[in-house]
């Protein structure tokens, strides 16, 4: 901490003790039946994701009845994001709140964080290679948790994950927010009710990544924790394109590594297939046969997959085609006709840097007629939510499930995973969505798991 900072420590301290009351006061002063009785919450991994979305998710209900909570701690393998997320977390609550807000603690250690008492819940937004093990850990330490998708590295870990989150009793909310946007739980409640008739195929368009990344070895910063980065993973040596920026919260290079993700597919992907499997009543199976094929690059240090076309067949049939060459979104087809949905602000690609991209409409049909049918009192109506954070803080208070908790998730990342690997074996996969297992293919079935380096194994 440099001097500076210790300085506006220690005189907000004081400026508070003189006034007679501590600016944060741990919730053992009152007990949880305290008046306000906020949520306590630690933020691990508090990077691009964590800054642009999920500290600032929880943080704008900061006083609002039922939803009020507070960051108390941030954890981080770079000593200076931690200080940069203290500072954010401060800040962001003095202006909200119109006072003085210091006292944010900064842990370089998950395990000390879980370990702290006042903590109830967390945020886990680390990349995604740590995403099970940390959620292991921290319902096993008593914690609800928000984790960003996708679940796990591999579909062995999300098994892992989502059996440990069952066992605790814990709430886990998967960062997919689509659930929490009302055109795609429209677009669900259309199509379970039968605006298509019968689904009989979806389309899910995802981009691929390209190429690059500067594979030179390069020293490590000064106070960061490369070692605990690479976690569980292989020992390879660090390169800036290979971790995150230093300068600044800009897409990080370890996105476009297979050792740490496995790309679009899952880094987008678990978001529109769990969307899709929403609409196609497949929230907890998955695809029984899948194949298609993808290109991968040839040179640089970046490995993920580029353009690519998947396909997985449901056991009712229901064929679903992943690729780059449909607009970024979900489209489920039926026998009468057929509904879209995507994120707002969408664009169609252009053909040159001079084009001028249209703007995707968000949620279309074959049909507008479609659109404006009503749903009946005794047909299926979609768990919504009005906003994913705060969903889970509503879900900490009253215990219910949230809307999208960790089995789903698992379920919508392991199916994005199976993609994966027919990608990379070009195999034709027979999967069994009951026992979790690929049936007559070794080569295929050795990456539903990968070798966890020591001390980092989930336990």
């Amino acid at each position: 901490m440099s001097a500076s900072r210790r300085d506006f420590v220690k005189a907000s301290i004081a400026g508070s003790v003189v006034a007679g009351f501590p600016t944060i006061v741990p919730k053992t002063v009152f007990g949880a039946t305290a008046p306000s009785n906020r949520i306590s919450i630690g933020a691990i991994g508090v990077g691009r994701i964590s800054h642009g979305h999920d500290m600032p998710g929880v943080m704008q209900f900061a006083g609002a009845p039922g939803r009020d909570n507070r960051i108390l701690a941030v954890c981080d393998l770079s000593e200076e994001r931690v200080e940069l997320g203290k500072q954010f977390v401060d800040k962001t609550y003095a202006e909200k709140l119109g006072k003085s807000y210091v006292g944010t603690k900064g842990y370089s250690d998950f395990r000390e964080l879980l370990a702290n008492r006042e903590i109830d819940a967390v945020l886990i937004s680390t990349p995604d290679h740590q995403h099970a093990r940390l959620a292991v850990a921290a319902v096993k330490a008593g914690k609800d948790v928000y984790l960003q998708k996708p679940a796990s590295l591999t579909i062995r870990e999300g098994r892992i994950m989502a059996d440990h989150v069952k066992a605790s009793g814990r709430i886990v909310q998967i960062g997919s927010q689509q659930r929490s946007w009302k055109q795609f739980a429209r677009a669900v409640a259309l199509v379970r009710n039968g605006g298509i008739g019968t689904v009989k195929q979806v389309e899910i368009g995802l981009p691929g990544d390209p190429a690059g990344g500067n594979p030179a070895p390069m020293p490590v910063p000064a106070g960061f924790n490369y070692d605990a980065w690479l976690g569980s993973t292989p020992e390879v040596p660090y390169t800036l394109d290979r971790v995150m920026p230093t300068k600044d919260f800009s897409r990080p290079g370890w996105l476009r590594l297979e050792q740490f993700g496995a790309g679009m597919i899952t880094g987008w992907g678990a978001h529109h297939v769990d969307t899709a499997h929403w609409g196609m009543d497949t929230e907890l199976t998955g695809p029984v046969e899948i194949w298609g094929n993808a290109e991968f690059p040839k040179e640089g240090l970046w490995d993920v997959h580029g353009p690519f076309k998947t396909y997985g067949r449901y056991a009712n049939g229901v064929v679903m085609t992943i690729s780059g060459d449909f607009e970024n979104g979900i489209k489920w087809i039926g026998d009468k006709g057929w509904i879209f949905v995507c994120r707002d602000g969408m664009t169609t690609p252009t053909a040159s840097s001079t084009d001028k991209p249209a703007q995707i409409v968000p949620l279309r049909a074959s049909d507008p007629r479609i659109l404006d049918s009503e749903i009946g009192p005794n047909e299926f109506h979609p768990y919504t939510s009005d906003d994913q954070h705060g969903n889970w803080l509503d879900c900490i208070r009253s215990r219910k499930a949230p809307t999208a908790p960790a089995e789903i998730g698992h379920r919508a990342c392991s199916t994005c995973l199976l993609h994966w690997i027919a990608m990379k074996t070009n195999h034709h996969i027979h999967w069994d969505p009951v026992t979790e297992t690929i049936v007559g293919d070794d080569i295929a079935a050795s990456l539903l798991t990968r070798h966890q380096r020591h001390p980092y194994e989930i336990v």
